[in-house]
């Protein structure tokens, strides 16, 4: 069942501690786990591919409703679900763990998130090595395993 009040803590834009390490410029949004500078995510940020679907998307996620999900494009065919947990409190899945967490944010928040999606945004110049920084971490990884 859901509630129309919710108390549980969520990213909010005026958090004391900073959570948003920042934005890449394929809308990947990277995120600190409530804060701890320790705890990176990286979570798909909306694509999309026109104005008038960046205006659909922003106003889809309005019109969410308690108990609603709606699911959006994201980069690298990937895709964006929005969870409406409770009045003005949002989930969007995480599965880079293996196993599934909601990272909770405020209306505000994630409709500011939503808005680089916008045809005109780019991403701070302070934010281009985030994306770098993720593809130099896959060179480091193993992509078959050894053979014992």
């Amino acid at each position: 069942m859901f509630s129309e009040l919710s108390l549980t803590p969520r990213y909010r834009l005026d958090d004391d501690s900073p959570w948003l390490k920042g934005i890449d410029p394929l809308r990947r949004y990277w995120i600190y786990v409530n804060g701890d500078q320790r705890s990176l995510r990286v979570l798909s940020g909306l694509s999309a591919q026109s104005a008038e679907a960046f205006k659909q998307a922003i106003r889809n996620f309005r019109n969410l409703t308690i108990g609603q999900e709606l699911t959006l494009p994201a980069g690298l065919s990937d895709r964006l679900v929005i969870h409406c947990v409770a009045l003005n409190c949002y989930a969007i899945a995480d599965h880079s763990t293996g196993h599934e967490v909601w990272h909770l944010f405020d209306a505000e928040s994630l409709e500011s998130l939503l808005l680089t999606a916008h045809p005109d945004w780019q991403s701070a110049p302070e934010h281009l090595n985030l994306g770098r920084s993720l593809i130099t971490a896959a060179w480091g990884q193993t992509a078959v395993p050894k053979a014992a």
